[in-house]
């Protein structure tokens, strides 16, 4: 019998690319588990007017270890428009499954780290005032609560006459007053203290065990008063509790400026949902891009591990395959690292670190064309970059 379970959800697109070779850098270093399929996804919501199946719910909540791979995610009107004959006008409604997967698990604590490979050629690099170029050591996590703010889905178009009515007794809303309901659309931001404190908590967690010397807090506490306040004023009393670390506070607009400034200094950043989301992207694009963008989805029970990127449609017919899979792996490496497999993880990241430095194997994104089936001459596959793993790991 098999030491893990893991639920293998592909989804759709070039997630059915990218996992299984994930899978095979998994064995490769000798990682004891069961592989169980569980669907998800767009195929799933236009036969059955849900992207997230019941099975699915009940085989996570049962092994409460998860690999997924992608998702194609569109606007209300456009995903009803695709539902099967049968389904359109019955009333059924489209949520991200991932989003319903956080929120259902209480994934809450998400993980996104963004490092920068010796090597790469998409790495962040500076001019320097006398000529040439410095490449700073990109070596980032992004704390991003998960299951709050303003992916709480707590919104409207046309608000009922309670909400309204509720919206109507902030002075605030009185420039909206007189917006006819279908005109206006509201969104909720959401923020509990629990819930922050929990992020804040797990990112000077982090930052203590990595031996980092300081966390950023990175909100909009100047205009975003009350839900930017409340992330702020709990991380300061988290800080409290770790008097060796600094606490720093950055805005979410200043620190995207900085972060192409001086990327280095930021080794920890914590955020509500949003903005975290903004952050792991931009740091992403200072490492690589998404095809180095891991994360992980972390509860008290549940966790499931996760490229950022999306199904990305136009590659996914391609013969061979051409996107990168070194997002999903390192994603790979990272459940690996949760259940206390960190050698094996180790062994994973040290094996594409040597690939990427080599520079022998690279994939279409990091020879920077442009995409498309001519992408594929010159690149290497999706296979390929996973074999050439692989004969690292040897």
């Amino acid at each position: 019998m098999a030491k893990h379970t893991v639920i293998t959800m592909p989804g759709d697109g070039i997630g059915n690319q990218v996992l299984p070779e994930s899978l095979r850098v998994l064995k490769a270093v000798g990682f004891d588990a069961e592989y169980i399929h569980a669907d998800i996804g767009w195929d799933c919501w236009c036969n059955n007017g849900n992207a997230l199946p019941d099975r699915t719910i009940e085989l996570l909540t049962k092994h409460k270890l998860g690999l997924f791979g992608a998702i194609t995610s569109k606007p209300n009107k456009a995903a009803q428009a695709e539902l099967k004959p049968e389904l359109q006008g019955k009333g059924y409604v489209y949520y991200s499954p991932i989003v319903t997967m956080r929120q259902k698990f209480n994934l809450d604590i998400c993980m996104r780290p963004c490092v920068g490979f010796t090597g790469n050629p998409l790495n962040y690099i500076r001019k320097k005032v006398g000529g040439g170029f410095d490449e700073p050591q990109i070596d980032t996590t992004v704390f991003r609560q998960n299951t709050e703010g303003m992916y709480g889905g707590v919104e409207w178009t046309n608000p009922p006459e309670n909400v309204r009515a509720a919206l109507n007794s902030h002075p605030r809303f009185k420039a909206f007053a007189n917006v006819p309901g279908p005109d206006l659309a509201v969104s909720c931001r959401i923020i509990t203290r629990n819930a922050a404190k929990r992020i804040c908590t797990a990112a000077f967690e982090f930052a203590k065990n990595r031996g980092f010397k300081g966390v950023t807090i990175c909100e909009k506490p100047n205009v975003v008063r009350e839900t930017s306040g409340m992330m702020e004023e709990v991380a300061k009393d988290v800080a409290k509790n770790y008097p060796g670390i600094a606490l720093w506070s950055t805005n979410i607009d200043a620190q995207l400026m900085w972060l192409n400034k001086n990327p280095e200094e930021y080794n920890v950043i914590v955020a509500s949902n949003l903005f975290g989301d903004i952050l792991s992207d931009a740091f992403a694009g200072l490492v690589g891009g998404l095809g180095f963008a891991a994360s992980g989805n972390i509860g008290d029970d549940v966790a499931v591990f996760e490229p950022t990127h999306g199904s990305a449609p136009k590659y996914a017919e391609l013969n061979p395959p051409i996107v990168n899979p070194i997002a999903m792996i390192l994603s790979a490496a990272m459940m690996l690292d949760h259940v206390h497999e960190g050698p094996k993880a180790d062994r994973i990241r040290k094996a594409i670190a040597e690939v990427v430095r080599e520079g022998k194997v690279r994939t279409y994104d990091m020879m920077r064309f442009t995409g498309g089936s001519k992408a594929i001459q010159g690149a290497a596959s999706t296979v390929q970059m996973t074999g050439a793993i692989l004969e690292n790991l040897k």
